[in-house]
């Protein structure tokens, strides 16, 4: 496959200079983290690639967030390595998502994910069209000289999407009801911190049954805000399942990321039964979009296929 483009001149000004600021922090802090590497091999780990993908790439993003939306779309990255072992984020890549949270020069959100040329080569080769798509609309931010080239994407036949549509969805939705039980039953017991860790759970899980479904990939992470964020790139619907509107909306929602860790780990962790009824009930709105979406996808995806799958 050929080079994938590299120019951002659809982009402000503004934004250019945050992509190559974000690309200097991600290398520095690759750097620092290799320093301390256990073994040779592991010494020899690079960044093959940094690729834009998403809205930004796509021309389509949204920058409001002094507006009744009070939206901002968020920078989306695909970080390709040479090797399996500099994969590992909490070894290599959680000071470059810290210092990208806290840097005063990048106001644009930024989520990334970390994948070896292996795993993205062949992710395109069994027809994730999550991968597939990012070939071809993705904008190169890095590529380094002499890098093995992304392989053209072949896509899935009609039959094999229906079915792995169908796969996950069978799989993944019920689980989501699930926690949704557990968090009525852990609010009517008092147990406000479970409750509060189910509910994530279960808006988790709603985000991955959808992205798995639309997509066929899901990123292998517990932040529920990078899963929205993707997830609203596909349906802006879903954008309206949380409100941003006013400071209140958006503490709730911060306060249900945060309690993956803090809800188990942290005694000043807290939060009230009003506050988890409502952002339940904003769980109870995805998980019924999810259920709605994904049923319309594997209906469109079973039209296109040959009568009798």
């Amino acid at each position: 496959m050929s080079a994938m483009r590299s120019d951002l001149d659809h982009l402000p000004h503004g934004k250019q200079r945050e992509l190559q600021r974000l690309t200097e922090i991600l290398f520095e802090e690759f750097a620092d983290a290799m320093k301390c590497a256990s073994s040779p091999k592991k010494k020899d780990g690079r960044i093959l690639k940094i690729v834009l993908f998403g809205s930004y790439a796509r021309g389509n993003w949204v920058d409001e967030p002094h507006t009744a939306k009070g939206y901002l779309s968020d920078y989306d990255l695909l970080i390709v390595v040479n090797q399996q072992s500099v994969v590992d984020f909490a070894t290599y890549w959680y000071r470059a998502e810290d210092r990208l949270m806290r840097d005063t020069g990048i106001k644009t959100p930024v989520n990334f994910i970390v994948h070896t040329m292996d795993e993205v080569n062949n992710a395109i080769a069994q027809g994730q069209y999550f991968f597939s798509d990012i070939i071809k609309e993705g904008i190169a931010l890095y590529d380094l000289k002499g890098s093995t080239l992304f392989i053209t994407p072949e896509p899935q036949t009609a039959e094999e999407a229906v079915a792995t549509a169908e796969k996950h969805f069978e799989e993944r939705f019920p689980r989501i009801e699930h926690m949704l039980k557990g968090v009525g039953f852990f609010i009517a017991e008092q147990h406000l911190r479970d409750a509060a860790f189910l509910l994530h759970q279960a808006v988790e899980r709603a985000y991955t049954c959808f992205l798995l479904v639309e997509t066929n990939y899901a990123p292998s992470t517990h932040s529920i805000k990078f899963l929205r964020s993707l997830a609203e790139q596909i349906d802006p619907e879903l954008i309206a399942v949380w409100p941003r509107e006013t400071k209140h909306d958006r503490r709730l929602f911060e306060l249900l990321k945060r309690a993956y860790v803090d809800a188990r780990y942290s005694e000043h962790y807290a939060i009230t039964a009003e506050e988890l009824v409502w952002l339940g009930e904003r769980a109870e709105i995805l998980r019924n979009l999810v259920e709605t979406r994904s049923r319309d996808k594997i209906e469109q995806l079973r039209a296109g296929a040959p009568t009798g799958i």
